[in-house]
């Protein structure tokens, strides 16, 4: 396997912008080939991957954003459920069908985040970047690097199959020193979007977000689209800060058949959020939360809008005021969630509810079933327009009535 040293093509560590070198490595780079990135400071901007390739973090390489827009050039591509003009990533795929491109090693992928968080939204030219977005990509693989300080989103993975996400690091909301990346905000760990056969495991994931996201599109685009996310794993994590795990709310192209299994929440708001509101249309199927536990102190979020409890499905998520007993004609826009499991599941949490459960009236939430879960919240148990709810020792404890 052929190895391309970024410093023979002019990379120099703590050297002026680099991106022409390391893309000229990369451009280069032969069929099964591997770009490395040595031990010391890169500054780059946006980079494009491509199939056949490996990009090599070297124990001490740093990948840093440059913090000049002028080197993350506009792209289209989805964010948030919509086609939109993006600000490029630091590490990108163009959009074409790629093949078999691994990320690996024990360096860093620092997006330079709140600095392009500040000059991006100052010019406003389109919606932030990511650390990594990468499109259209089957078997890719991300193992060992260490993700921070994006303007938004860690790690966006769309329309992408067979991957294998395994022993990273995803730091969004603070750096490893505590550190708050402030003032970016929307800074999910993960997106998988309209993803499939994925596998996450064996990572830590500090977001200042959701951790992990799985999406498929929004309302009628992604119907449009229909494009799932399907048959993904998520296990033996540590998640820390966000908001858990969530399904949605962007799932208008579906989401069925995904697992969370021994995985621990710290200081996370929620362990499982399911999000599918009106408008959205599709379906949330088949999906298990299995040995799982949270103990969350923080009180930054209580119950609002956004966040409803330490596990919580709500079909009215990020709507303020809403009669949970008014019915709208049920067609292609109504959303169907089914086959919910959450099994050996311990949380004790200081905001919110302990557990929030409620559908739509027109199209209650159906077949949900919890097995030997203890639960504390500052609130306890709160259910509406739930059909098929079955509790199979489920003991609920709250602070407050």
């Amino acid at each position: 396997m052929k190895k391309y040293d970024i410093r023979q093509f002019g990379a120099a560590d703590g050297g002026p912008v680099c991106t022409a070198a390391i893309q000229r490595a990369i451009d280069l780079c032969e069929r099964g080939g591997t770009v490395l990135i040595p031990s010391g400071t890169f500054v780059t901007g946006a980079l494009f991957l491509k199939s056949e390739m490996t990009l090599y973090l070297e124990a001490g390489g740093r990948l840093l954003g440059s913090g000049d827009l002028a080197d993350f050039p506009l792209m289209g591509y989805p964010f948030e459920g919509y086609d939109q003009i993006c600000y490029a990533s630091l590490l990108n795929t163009d959009g074409a069908p790629h093949h078999d491109i691994v990320i690996e090693g024990e360096g860093v992928i620092d997006a330079n985040g709140v600095e392009l968080f500040r000059k991006e939204m100052e010019e406003k030219r389109g919606k932030r970047g990511r650390a990594v977005c990468i499109r259209n990509t089957q078997r890719l693989t991300v193992r060992g690097v260490t993700v921070r300080q994006s303007p938004s989103w860690g790690l966006h993975l769309i329309y992408c199959s067979d991957v294998c996400i395994e022993g990273i690091e995803v730091h969004t909301k603070y750096d490893e020193n505590g550190n708050r990346y402030d003032p970016i905000f929307n800074g999910d760990g993960i997106d998988l979007d309209s993803c499939q056969r994925v596998r996450v495991a064996d990572s830590l994931i500090a977001s200042q977000d959701d951790c992990i996201a799985v999406k498929s599109g929004r309302d009628a685009a992604g119907r449009r689209a229909g494009i799932p996310s399907k048959d993904i794993m998520i296990e033996n994590c540590t998640l820390k800060y966000g908001f858990g795990v969530a399904m949605g709310s962007e799932m208008s192209g579906g989401v069925e058949n995904v697992t969370v299994q021994n995985c621990a929440f710290e200081d996370t708001h929620s362990i499982a959020s399911i999000k599918a509101v009106r408008g959205r249309g599709a379906y949330i199927r088949d999906i298990r939360y299995e040995n799982c536990s949270l103990v969350n102190r923080c009180t930054e979020f209580t119950d609002t809008k956004w966040f409803r409890g330490a596990i919580y499905a709500d079909a009215f998520y990020g709507i303020g005021d809403f009669d949970p007993n008014q019915k709208e004609p049920v067609d292609e826009t109504t959303p169907v969630v089914e086959n919910i499991t959450l099994k050996n599941i311990t949380l004790d949490t200081a905001a919110g509810n302990a557990i929030y459960l409620c559908g739509l009236p027109e199209m209650p939430y159906r077949s949900f079933r919890l097995e030997n879960v203890k639960a504390h919240g500052k609130y306890g148990m709160k259910t509406k327009n739930m059909d098929n709810l079955e509790l199979i020792n489920v003991e609920v404890t709250a602070e407050e009535p």
